[in-house]
């Protein structure tokens, strides 16, 4: 099975991503760890290092791949047997941006980023402020292609339903 989620910030890609992992004994990987070299803050790897990591994931038999990232790495949309974008509530977003925040500086939650104020910025009015006018219409375009394959959630919860009818019906879903 090979599953490749996109939402932008807050939207609950990591957690379905760690729920998905968990249900269907699939290694999932996050995008963003490609990208940045954990051991600086704030350092992106060369994209030399970062596609070959990728490439690595490909190659696997089964994936669960989640990140915002849609410019680079067109091979995990046309490698998936499903692609889920969530399109949640802007505010709920918002809401879980901030509330992350305060959980990983209270130490409350972890997280594999060191989280400031610039970085809470960033998300907030970065990231997200043009998710829903730039980068999901440019997503919704990138995947037209494989639009038998993509669904479209507004709450993680929706997706559940979906992967049993799927499973059940064995639609493009390769175990």
């Amino acid at each position: 099975m090979k599953i490749r989620i996109i939402g932008p910030c807050g939207s609950g890609k990591t957690y379905i991503a760690k729920e998905l992992s968990r249900k269907y004994n699939t290694p999932y990987y996050e995008l963003d760890n490609l990208v940045w070299n954990r051991t600086e803050v704030q350092r992106r790897n060369p994209v030399e290092v970062r596609d070959a990591k990728l490439m690595d994931i490909l190659r696997q038999d089964s994936w669960i791949i989640e990140g915002v990232h849609y410019k680079w790495g067109m091979d995990t949309f046309r490698q998936a047997d499903i692609i889920v974008i969530i399109k949640p509530n802007k505010l709920a977003t918002q809401y879980r941006v901030v509330r992350r925040f305060i959980r990983t500086r209270l130490r409350v939650e972890s997280s594999n980023y060191k989280q400031t104020l610039h970085n809470l910025y960033t998300m907030l009015f970065v990231w997200n402020k043009d998710y829903y006018s730039v980068s999901l219409p440019a997503i919704m375009n990138l995947t037209d292609a494989y639009s038998d394959k993509r669904v479209v959630i507004a709450r993680n919860r929706d997706l559940h339903a979906i992967m049993e009818e799927r499973l059940n019906n064995r639609e493009g879903i390769h175990q």
